[in-house]
């Protein structure tokens, strides 16, 4: 059994992952989804860390994944738990070190989707339509300092780390998502159907790969 430490994006919260956690925990793992505290003005990455490494504070055998904004803080998390095992980027965005969330996305090349797409189109376009709506209803606006704040840690956590992309992803295209994995980590990521909203739209074959990928260990 594993204990699945699972961050949500920007302007999100653990309700993100509430179908992966159903079926985590039906194949016998443990899994926890924090809402980090975005709405706090003050709160920057340290405080993201914090809240996730509470959920799971002495837990065995934890696997972190961070999905898309919630990279920066997956593996702060990583390395501030002792029982951490794996780390997970899942369609997310993996920090250099010195490297603050706004500078990311020009340092990576970041190019933002097609202008004509709905919000609908560009995050969720795979995601039942009645869930879907339910998603934006539930997104929190990110009111938290971490956008200018310097990823703190001098490395990624020394601990097996996965990229696992969506091939739908309208936000972060697989082509950007493959060029960071080759260029921030050294290999190639990993792919899964599905849009940016996987965890929504995939979340049977998402818990089975983040299975698999525990069970490989």
């Amino acid at each position: 059994m594993a204990t699945f430490l699972l961050i949500h994006g920007g302007g999100g919260s653990g309700w993100d992952w509430h179908l992966v956690v159903d079926e985590l925990r039906w194949r016998g793992h443990e899994a926890v989804a924090p809402d980090l505290p975005i709405g706090n003005p003050e709160a920057k990455l340290a405080d993201f860390a914090a809240t996730a490494t509470a959920a799971v504070e002495g837990k065995p055998d934890i696997v972190v994944v961070g999905h898309s904004y919630g990279g920066f803080t997956a593996p702060l998390a990583a390395a501030r738990l002792e029982n951490a095992r794996l780390l997970v980027f899942l369609a997310g965005m993996v920090p250099a070190p010195g490297e603050a969330p706004g500078q990311w996305w020009g340092n990576v090349g970041f190019e933002g989707p097609d202008s004509g797409l709905t919000e609908t189109e560009t995050y969720l376009g795979d995601v039942p339509p009645e869930l879907a709506a339910e998603a934006l209803t539930r997104s929190r606006d990110q009111l938290s300092a971490e956008w200018d704040d310097p990823w703190p840690d001098a490395r990624l956590p020394d601990i097996p780390t996965r990229v696992l992309l969506c091939r739908d992803d309208k936000f972060f295209s697989p082509e950007l998502q493959r060029r960071v994995a080759r260029e921030r980590l050294g290999f190639e990521a990993d792919e899964i159907d599905g849009s940016h909203g996987v965890a929504l739209s995939r979340p049977v074959e998402l818990a089975e790969r983040l299975e698999r990928y525990f069970a490989t260990l």
